[in-house]
This record gives structure tokens, C-alpha cells and sequence, in this order.
């Protein structure tokens, strides 16, 4: 448990709990002065100049004092007032009461930049996201010069150590003021922190050491994708800066939708009409499929949404074994047009018909059709 947690904030600013915001900060800007990392040999000065600016945060805002002064360290619902809750960094906090140009934390030189990620759209149909292909792409990304090698100096040359900093890319200044003396250690303006310069630039690249180019590539798309679904090619996003690695690229798929076939998950499903005659006699009918044609018996006195399930002719699981069911909702169609001999046979069939009572209390074509789809 930090020091933060144990102490009372009034305590370590010293001053009593009816202090005004004046001496609040009349005593922060002592004691901030004084255990400052830049300036102070106290041991753990770290710690007692964060313990300082967190005790400062809490009690010059009134709404926080105002909290603090009710419930000490926790707050209603036991969440901490403690250094890892929120507060802002020790260093602006200072800056904002002092002024910048006075202990600035210290800067560190640049390092590598992991180079940025990128993102490809790419169109599938409904049969290539079904059974998976290979597609070629083409990416605009910032690649390594093919002149310099990334060195973004001119073939026959290299980089030398900056001067200015000695190759640290750092510049340390001593600053004095009546607040006394604080070390800046600021980002070298000669060479920007890389710790070398370059006397003749590349001439294709500029001394950048990247290029804009454009890059081919190809995307294995695995069976049973869905729009929305996103392939990961690690490494084949942007070069980064200074020597930073490649950023991924990202192909996310959208799918055309099928003139046929609706997907729900890896269920197709298909609308097959049968007249009057093959949903009351039974019929061998043929329906389509992912893979061409097929067979599929309609039982006698087969209903106007009925569904027959095709076991394993649906879309393959995404990097699974097995497939999903194709799914065939029977609409049997009442023609609207009939030759003079087919009015006479259904006249002579339906005096031969018992009259159908009405159905009472009975759900609707529409609601069975929705519970079994899960609508």
C-alpha cells in the first residue's frame, strides 16, 4: 500500500483542515519546490513528490475536498482516492502551478515506432465466402526505400553520430531561477532525437528512409467467412519510423447476398413452390443447392410452410469440420389462371371435398414460419 493511502492528505501538505486554498497552495508550492525528482537527493523523492501533487489534486478542488473531508480515503462505494484512480501525472500538475520551463520530466530518446496498421475492404461473393478462395489484392503502404535501405542517407554514405547530443538524442540544460536550479533534459533539436544526422539525404526517399509504394498481395479466404468477418495478415501493414516494425493489415469481407440462398449462421435457406397437385399427392421435386441440383420428396398433403431440412448442405464451419443445414421452406402456389378444363376438374373436385370448418385458437402460417427460423 503506497505512502498515499496511509497518510492524511492535510498532513502531507502540513496544513490543518480549515486551511483556504491559498495556504493549500502556498504549501504545495513549498514542498513541490522542495522534493521536485530534478533537484531533491531525498531518498524515495519520487514517491513524496507524487504523494504531494495527489494530496494537492484532492484539496484544491472544493466538490473533491468536500468528498475527501466526508469519507477520508474511500470513497462512497469503496473506491479509492489512491495515486492508480484517475489522477492526473505529478509533472503537470506542477507545470500548471509553476509555470513550464521548470522541471520538466525527463525526455527520453525516440525510440522505434511500430509503423500503423491497415485496413483493406474486400468484396466476396456468396460462393467464395462459402468455400473459401484465394484472392489477390493490391495495398498502398510505407515501405522500406529500395535505394537507401531505410537508412534514408544517400547510397555511398551513412549517418553520423549528432554532435549536438553525442548520439543520445537527448540535451540536458541547467536552468536557474528563484525557484533555484532544475535540470531540463529535452528532445535534441539538431537531430530530433534519433541521435544521428544525415549530411546528404536519400534522393528518392528523402532521408525519410520509407517510400509510398504499391503492394501485391495474396489473401487465402478460409470456407464459411460471414460479412464482417476480418483476416489478420501480421506484418503487412506500414513500415514504421526509425527502424519501428510493420504494422498488420487488416482485409475485412463483406459478402453479396445470393439471388437464391439466405445464410442464417451456416443454415442456407431456399423457397420452393409446388402447385396444388404435388403438395397433396406427394412429388419428387428438384431443389437447388450450394452444389447443383437435388432431390427432394414432398410428402403427400404437405402444408404451405413447411420446411424440410437438407442435413450438411449448408456452409462449411469457419476452420471447423462439418457444415450447416440447407433449410427448404415448401410454399405451395394457388394458380390464378386456369384452362377451362382445369376449372371443370377442380369443380368436380371440390363437390367431392368435405367444406373445411374454420380454425379457432390456432397460430398462423406466419407465426409457425417465425418460431422455426427463430424470428
Amino acid at each position: 500500500m503506497g505512502m498515499s493511502s496511509q497518510r492524511d492528505y492535510y498532513e502531507v501538505l502540513g496544513v490543518g483542515r480549515s486551511a483556504t486554498q491559498e495556504e493549500i497552495k502556498k504549501s504545495y508550492r513549498r514542498l513541490a519546490r522542495q522534493y521536485h525528482p530534478d533537484v531533491s537527493d531525498v531518498p524515495d523523492t519520487e514517491a513524496r513528490f507524487k504523494e504531494i501533487n495527489e494530496a494537492y489534486e484532492v484539496l484544491s478542488d472544493p466538490e473533491k475536498r468536500v468528498t475527501y473531508d466526508r469519507f477520508g480515503h474511500t470513497r462512497p462505494g469503496g473506491v479509492g482516492f489512491g495515486f492508480d484512480f484517475g489522477f492526473r501525472d505529478p509533472f503537470e500538475i506542477f507545470e500548471d502551478v509553476f509555470g513550464r520551463g521548470f522541471g520538466f520530466r525527463t525526455s527520453t530518446r525516440r525510440g522505434p515506432r511500430r509503423g500503423a496498421d491497415l485496413r483493406y475492404d474486400l468484396h466476396l461473393t456468396f460462393e467464395e465466402a462459402a468455400f473459401g478462395c484465394e484472392k489477390e489484392i493490391e495495398v498502398m503502404r510505407y515501405d522500406t526505400c529500395p535505394e537507401c535501405g531505410g537508412s534514408g542517407a544517400e547510397p555511398g554514405t551513412s549517418p553520423v553520430r549528432c554532435s549536438e547530443c553525442k548520439g543520445t538524442g537527448q540535451v540536458r540544460r541547467v536552468q536557474r531561477s528563484i525557484l533555484g536550479s532544475f535540470v531540463s533534459v529535452t528532445t535534441c533539436p539538431v537531430c530530433q532525437g534519433e541521435g544521428k544526422t544525415i549530411s546528404l539525404p536519400c534522393s528518392l526517399c528523402g532521408g525519410k528512409g520509407r517510400v509510398y509504394v504499391s503492394r501485391r498481395l495474396t489473401v487465402t479466404v478460409p470456407p464459411g467467412v460471414d460479412g464482417g468477418t476480418q483476416i489478420r495478415l501480421a506484418g503487412e501493414g506500414e513500415m514504421g519510423e526509425r527502424d519501428g516494425s510493420f504494422g498488420n493489415l487488416y482485409v475485412v469481407l463483406s459478402v453479396e447476398p445470393h439471388p437464391i440462398f439466405q445464410r442464417r449462421d451456416d443454415d442456407i435457406i431456399v423457397e420452393l413452390q409446388v402447385n396444388l397437385a404435388q403438395a397433396a399427392l406427394g412429388a419428387e421435386v428438384k431443389v437447388p443447392t450450394l452444389e447443383g441440383e437435388d432431390e427432394i420428396s414432398i410428402s403427400p398433403g404437405t402444408q404451405s410452410g413447411t420446411v424440410l431440412r437438407l442435413r450438411n448442405k449448408g456452409i462449411p464451419h469457419l476452420r471447423q469440420n462439418g457444415r450447416g443445414d440447407e433449410l427448404v421452406l415448401v410454399q405451395v402456389v394457388v394458380p390464378t389462371k386456369l384452362s377451362r378444363q382445369q376449372k371443370r376438374l377442380f369443380q368436380e373436385l371440390s363437390e367431392t371435398l368435405e367444406p373445411e370448418s374454420v380454425l379457432q385458437g390456432k397460430r398462423s402460417f406466419v407465426d409457425g414460419v417465425q418460431e422455426f427460423f427463430g424470428l
